[in-house]
């Protein structure tokens, strides 16, 4: 078992030495285009990996945290998914909290110039509200399991 920490280079360079099966989505997906950032950055090549110890399952989350608790896989999970996963099998965290893997969700507006068919009014009215203390005070209180999974960021 590699080493947790706080630095998901060093995890991902510690997977690749060990040539430890390791579960993609392979979706083109957000969480994908992280990963792949992630393994670029710590100078790791996957594709020299494929079907060997780095697999792709071209599937959603779901279906791939179930791959990787078949095969005892590490994988690049979200925090929703993960929370409220239950087949984790031997599965457990190995990497949070490294900044780089903050995932940022955010308000915007449609441009009623553009599709003037939005209710402009109601939109302003509900980012108003997200990004307002009482807002941010629900975000911050949703949780799965008792844990918090969104971390409200307005005021930064």
């Amino acid at each position: 078992k590699i080493a947790g920490g706080k630095d998901i280079g060093a995890a991902l360079k510690a997977i690749h030495a060990a040539k430890a099966p390791f579960v993609s989505r392979g979706d083109k997906s957000g969480t994908h285009a992280a990963e792949l950032r992630y393994f670029k950055d710590a100078g790791v090549d996957p594709n020299e990996g494929k079907g060997t110890w780095y697999r792709e399952t071209g599937s959603g989350m779901g279906p791939a945290l179930n791959t990787a608790s078949s095969m005892n896989a590490y994988i690049l999970a979200d925090r929703g998914t993960w929370l409220s996963f239950r087949n984790r099998g031997d599965l457990a965290i190995l990497v949070e909290g490294d900044q780089r893997m903050f995932n940022q969700y955010g308000v915007m507006l449609v441009n009623p110039a553009k599709h003037p068919h939005v209710k402009k009014d109601l939109a302003q009215a509900f980012a108003d509200w997200v990004v307002s203390p009482a807002g941010q005070a629900v975000i911050a209180s949703y949780k799965i399991g008792g844990e918090q999974l969104f971390f409200p960021s307005a005021a930064q």
